[in-house]
């Protein structure tokens, strides 16, 4: 009798899955803001106290990291499709990874500085 071992197996379905709870909770968001936007002042003031609410502020940032995961996911697959050789594939991981983190922090402050 052969025993078939897989190696490997599943491990996209993960990822997969995550990609896409992120990729509905974005159409969420989007949804909520395009209630929330309109029945806001224009301007500066109005954008400010859309945000001085701590729940918005919270859900604002969960888009963020959800964007951010979402686009790691998505660029980490690119790369580990088209990019064969080994050591420009890993700058490139830790290039992506190194900016995408960046860009969450930066956004971070500038929610929670509103």
């Amino acid at each position: 009798m052969v025993t078939r071992v897989v190696v490997g197996a599943h491990y996209g379905l993960k990822d997969w899955l995550a990609q896409r709870i992120t990729a509905a909770f974005m159409v969420a968001y989007t949804l909520l803001m395009a209630v929330l936007i309109p029945f806001a002042n224009d301007g500066y003031e109005g954008w400010r106290d859309l945000m001085a609410n701590g729940f918005v502020r919270f859900v604002t940032f969960l888009f963020i990291v959800s964007l951010c995961y979402h686009a790691w996911v998505g660029i980490r697959d690119i790369w580990m499709d088209y990019v064969k050789p080994t050591a420009v594939r890993l700058t490139l991981h830790v290039l992506t990874a190194m900016a995408l983190i960046g860009y969450a922090g930066w956004a971070a402050q500038i929610i929670w500085r509103l």
